[in-house]
C-alpha cells in the first residue's frame, strides 16, 4: 500500500478552511519556518479512500472477537458516544466560569459519587489521562503522605513479580525504589515473602486483584494487613476491575488508593491512541493531597477545589472529560444491579472459554477456576512440536481472531492470555475454541504450516528484530 506521499501530485489539493475573516496576525521574526512544510498534496477523495484503505485492514471489536487479555477489548454502547457527542458537552471550554458549566461539573460529581460506591473510595479525581497516569499519581499521593508525616525513610515500593509492567516504572518515575516480591507456584502473593520484605523503608505495595494470571488472591486481607503493619500505603491497580466491579471493593480489601481505566472497564472504546482516563480514588487520609481542580459543592452551585496538601496537577485542566460522560452514563444505564451483572458475565465467559481449550488440549498455567482472564502455556507444546505461542498467536489472525496477548506475564512460559470479556456471546466462544482446537491439531500434524501464519493478510510476519532495532520513522523524500 502506497504512503500519502507516493501519491502526492504537485499542484493538487482541496479546500477545506472558509476564507480569513479575522485580522492576519504574522509570526514574529525568527519563528517561522524558512520553507513550507513538505505535505503530501491530494484531492479530497483520494485522502477519504486512503483512509478508508487503512480501516479496512485495521481489526477492532465491531470487526471481530480480539481477547486481548489484560487489556479489556470489549464492545462498548454507542449511546455513550452519542451522550459525550452532545453539544453542551463539546463545546463547554475548560477556561470559562465554572457557574456556566453546572452541568459539566455535575457530570464529575455523579461520576465521583458512583465510582466511590463501586471501588470504596472516599474521594476520586479524574484529572489522570489513562491508567499509567493513574499509577504514577497514586504514588505521587503516597510519597506526599509519607512526606507530611516526616517519614522520609520509606523509599521502597514492594511489587508481585506478575505485575503489570507499567506498576515498577511508575514507582521508578515517582522516585521509589521497586522491591520484587515472588509468586506462589499456585499464582498467588508469597505472603511470607512479602512480610520479610516489608519495613520501615516500605512506602507501599502495587497490586493488581485478580491478578494478571486471572487468579483472584484470597489472601488479600492479610497481604494488606502486612504492608499496613509495616507502615506502608496500599495501591490497588485497577486494571482487572472487570472481574470484580460491583462485587468486591478495593477499599474493603484494605487499599488507601485505586486506579481505575474508564477507558478499559467503562465504555470509553480501549485502545486506537486515545483518549483514556486513569481515575484516581483514595481513602481520607489521602484527600487532601489530591491535585488541583477538585468538583466541590451541590447542584447548580459545583466548583472547582484545590486540596489544601494538593501535590499539584499532573495534567492540564480537569482531565479527558469526554471519557467520564461515556463512564457515567455506561453506570447510569447499568445501575446497581447491572455493574455486577458485566463482572459476573466476564468472569463466565472465561471461564467457559478456558475449560473448552483446556479439557481440548490446552494447558492452563494456573488450573482451576479463573476470573475475568486466563493464561494459557504453551512450553510443553513448543517442546514436543516446535510451535511457539507466537504461531498460534499468528494462526489465529488467518481465522478471523485478534490474537490474544503473548508472552505476558513473563513468569509464564510461551504465555497466551486471552480475555473474553462480558459482551461476547456463547457462539462466538465456541467458534473461538473451535479454531484454536483446529490450530493446536495442525500443530501435531503440520507445524511446519503454522510458522508461516499468517497468509491471509497484506504482510506476513516482519522481522521484528530489524523493526525494533533499525525502526523507519520518517519518510525519505
Amino acid at each position: 500500500m502506497k504512503l500519502l506521499f507516493e501519491k502526492s501530485v504537485p499542484g493538487r489539493g482541496m479546500d477545506i478552511l472558509p476564507p480569513l475573516d479575522v485580522p492576519d496576525c504574522p509570526l514574529e521574526a525568527g519563528l517561522a519556518r524558512e520553507k513550507a512544510l513538505r505535505l503530501p498534496q491530494m484531492a479530497e477523495g483520494d485522502l477519504c479512500r486512503h483512509y478508508r484503505a487503512l480501516e479496512k485492514r485495521a481489526h477492532g471489536v465491531c470487526d471481530g472477537f480480539y481477547p486481548l487479555g489484560s487489556c479489556t477489548m470489549k464492545y462498548n454502547p454507542k449511546i455513550d458516544e452519542q451522550m459525550a457527542a452532545l453539544d453542551g458537552f463539546t463545546g463547554v471550554h475548560p477556561l470559562q466560569d465554572a457557574k456556566d458549566a453546572q452541568g459539566c461539573l455535575e457530570v464529575y460529581a455523579r461520576a465521583e459519587a458512583s465510582l466511590k460506591e463501586i471501588t470504596g473510595m472516599d474521594a476520586v479525581t479524574f484529572q489522570p489521562a489513562a491508567g499509567a497516569h493513574g499509577e504514577f499519581l497514586g504514588l505521587l499521593l503516597i510519597k506526599a503522605y509519607h512526606h507530611d508525616r516526616g517519614d522520609l525513610a520509606r523509599t521502597k515500593i514492594l511489587v508481585p513479580d506478575a505485575a503489570h509492567g507499567t506498576n515498577p516504572a511508575s514507582a521508578t518515575m515517582a522516585g521509589f525504589e521497586v522491591v520484587s516480591v515472588p509468586s506462589t507456584a499456585n499464582g498467588r502473593v508469597d505472603v511470607e515473602a512479602l512480610r520479610a520484605l516489608a519495613g520501615a523503608d516500605t512506602a507501599g505495595l502495587m497490586l493488581t486483584n485478580p491478578n494478571t494470571l486471572g487468579i483472584f488472591d484470597e489472601n488479600i486481607l492479610e497481604i494488606t494487613k502486612v504492608v499496613h503493619e509495616a507502615g506502608g500505603l496500599c495501591y490497588y491497580d485497577g486494571a482487572n476491575l472487570n472481574a470484580v466491579m460491583g462485587i468486591a471493593r478495593p477499599g474493603d480489601m484494605g487499599f488507601d488508593v485505586v486506579h481505575l481505566n474508564l477507558h478499559k472497564t467503562f465504555a470509553t472504546p480501549h485502545g486506537g491512541g486515545g483518549p483514556g482516563s486513569g481515575a484516581v480514588g483514595v481513602k481520607a487520609l489521602l484527600r487532601d493531597f489530591l491535585p488541583d481542580g477538585q468538583v466541590v459543592g451541590e447542584a447548580g452551585n459545583y466548583r472547582f477545589e484545590r486540596p489544601k496538601k494538593s501535590v499539584g496537577r499532573v495534567k492540564e485542566f480537569y482531565g479527558n472529560f469526554g471519557v467520564v460522560v461515556k463512564a457515567l452514563c455506561y453506570m447510569l444505564s447499568l445501575g446497581a444491579e447491572g455493574v455486577p451483572e458485566a463482572a459476573t458475565g466476564a468472569v463466565l465467559n472465561a471461564n467457559y472459554l478456558m475449560h473448552a481449550l483446556v479439557e481440548g488440549g490446552y494447558e492452563a498455567a494456573v488450573p482451576g477456576i479463573c476470573m475475568h482472564e486466563f493464561v494459557l502455556t504453551l512450553e510443553k507444546l513448543k517442546h514436543e512440536t516446535g510451535v511457539s505461542a507466537l504461531d498460534v498467536a499468528k494462526a489465529m489472525i488467518d481465522r478471523g481472531i485478534h490474537p490474544p496477548t503473548m508472552y505476558f506475564p513473563l513468569i509464564v512460559h510461551e504465555a497466551l492470555m486471552l480475555e473474553p470479556t462480558e459482551t461476547e456471546s456463547r457462539e462466538t466462544l465456541d467458534e473461538c475454541a473451535k479454531a484454536m482446537l483446529d490450530i493446536l491439531k495442525e500443530a501435531h500434524t503440520a507445524p511446519e504450516t503454522l510458522h508461516a501464519c499468517p497468509v491471509t493478510t497484506p504482510i506476513g510476519r516482519p522481522d521484528e528484530v530489524k523493526a525494533a532495532r533499525n525502526p523507519v520513522l520518517k519518510y525519505e523524500f
